[in-house]
């Protein structure tokens, strides 16, 4: 269990290391934990019927059913579906148990901030991973199976559909954390607004870079998808680090020069 502090609130490094221990521990058994939900609920719900509905869907080219090659193949892609609802059931625990180990290092506008931070973050992973699924998927898929022509018939795997779509997920919502890492570094000092508006344009190759470079297949509708969110991920970012650089600005202009402190 988590090593109790002493009175002035400080703990040794080994008890620390301890504590992170349990931590770790206590994360580990709400995976496990909830992986076994997930694996209960994959099993009595069609979770993965409701996951294929952008393929289902398909006006031009419907596919009815996704097969699988191998006997084991089934089996993998209802556990790749359970560890996906797994992970998402623990994260409260997994995110409660960081933030204990954490908070007691952090004065009272730092919690604040990282509260903030981390709302802000679950918020953008949730709207990309929602963007691609409602709206990328269901765009590339008919734009990827009209390159068949009349002679090629779709034929889409379980495991190959799932690889397409869980990376489809992480890909968006891992992109739409961008206003955070621009925000942490405008935070450290290490960018400021300036910086940010004189170098757009890069910004905007970048994005663009970034966007052919993740989305797979190499397709041009999902890069655009993913690189006009970016972009205005972006600007939202230059607002926000302009408020930042301003109170960290305040903030340093309150603190004593060195000198006085020195004397």
């Amino acid at each position: 269990m988590p090593i109790p502090k002493s009175e002035s609130g400080e703990m040794p490094f080994l008890d620390h290391l301890e504590e992170l221990r349990w931590r770790i521990i206590y994360s580990l058994i709400a995976v496990i934990v909830g992986v076994g939900i997930g694996f209960w609920i994959a099993m009595q719900f069609d979770l993965i019927g409701l996951l294929a509905r952008p393929i289902f869907d398909l006006p031009q080219h419907p596919v009815e059913k996704l097969a699988f090659m191998h006997p084991s193949e089934a089996f993998t892609v209802t556990l790749d579906v359970a560890m996906t609802i797994g992970f998402v059931l623990a994260a409260p625990v997994i995110l409660l148990q960081l933030w204990a180990f954490l908070a007691p290092a952090l004065r009272r506008h730092e919690k604040r901030v990282a509260v903030g931070v981390l709302y802000a973050g679950i918020l953008l992973f949730a709207a990309g991973a929602a963007l691609a699924y409602f709206v990328v998927v269901p765009l590339a898929l008919p734009w990827l199976f009209g390159f068949g022509g009349p002679s090629l018939v779709p034929l889409i795997t379980a495991e190959d559909y799932f690889d397409f779509l869980f990376s489809m997920i992480l890909t968006f919502g891992v992109s739409f954390e961008l206003p955070i890492v621009i925000l942490a570094l405008a935070a450290l000092g290490i960018v400021t607004p300036q910086f940010l508006n004189k170098y757009r344009r890069h910004a905007i190759v970048i994005i663009v870079i970034i966007g052919a470079f993740l989305t797979p297949g190499d397709m041009v509708w999902t890069t655009i998808a993913l690189a006009v969110p970016l972009y205005l991920l972006y600007e939202l970012s230059v607002i926000g680090a302009y408020f930042v650089y301003r109170r960290r600005q305040r903030r340093l202009a309150l603190r004593p020069p060195e000198s006085s402190v020195v004397a």
